[in-house]
């Protein structure tokens, strides 16, 4: 079985010989590719929707895996017990559901040696949430597939104790060599964006709209940071 970039992305994080839990499992690809690799000797394929699991647990059994994959219907990590595996990998939900599912089963989720996140929105609270709640993001990978981008956190159940700067909260800090140029070209693209939207903003609003002040404080970061991405 072949991934998609962004799932081969987030799978290849996986430390070998790590029993994966994946939340939001979806169609089981990436627990069936850990297992067919062999970089897990076993899995647990969680999703809160029937549908979805059905269609893992119809993969699964094609893939000649239901000895070593196991799925269950949870919302979040409700079903997971502590211990059950080493790497939690949770990814296309958004990032304020993913704090929450984080937070819900604490106890089970530092459990984990490793959290393998890719959260579609809200990257900078997630970013701040694992901060506060005693995570250290080790690394994070970036690729873009289908003209979207997609950040990959790599992080581990140990205090973070380093101070963060807001342009760090809302681009990351601890990015892979492999994903710098992607960061500078997404960096131009947020850029772009916001610039875009401050020129239509004064052409409709007055010069002391709380907007376009926030704005152009989101562009100030965003080119303080592409300074430092140089």
């Amino acid at each position: 079985m072949e991934l998609s970039k962004r799932l081969h992305g987030i799978a290849s994080l996986v430390t070998p010989g790590n029993r994966a839990v994946d939340v939001g499992c979806d169609h089981g690809y990436t627990p069936i590719w850990l297992v067919e690799r062999g970089i897990s000797p076993a899995a647990i394929a969680a999703d809160v929707r029937p549908g979805p699991l059905s269609r893992a647990e119809e993969h699964i059994r094609e893939a000649g895996l239901e000895e070593q994959i196991e799925t269950r219907l949870s919302d979040g990590l409700a079903q997971i017990r502590p211990g059950e595996g080493e790497s939690l990998i949770m990814s296309g939900i958004g990032g304020l559901l993913m704090i929450r599912l984080l937070s819900d089963q604490r106890e089970t989720a530092h459990s984990f040696r490793e959290l393998i996140l890719s959260p579609q929105s809200d990257l900078d609270q997630v970013r701040r949430f694992l901060k506060e709640d005693g995570y250290t993001i080790l690394r994070e990978r970036l690729c873009r597939e289908d003209g979207k981008y997609y950040f990959i956190f790599h992080a581990v159940p140990i205090r973070d104790e380093r101070t963060w700067t807001e342009g760090e909260f809302t681009y990351g800090r601890d990015h892979e060599p492999e994903s710098r140029p992607l960061v500078r070209e997404y960096l131009q693209h947020m850029l772009s964006k916001q610039e875009g939207i401050l020129e239509k903003l004064l052409a409709n609003l007055a010069e002391d709209n709380e907007r376009i002040r926030e704005l152009r404080d989101e562009i100030n970061r965003t080119k303080e940071y592409c300074h430092e991405m140089q």
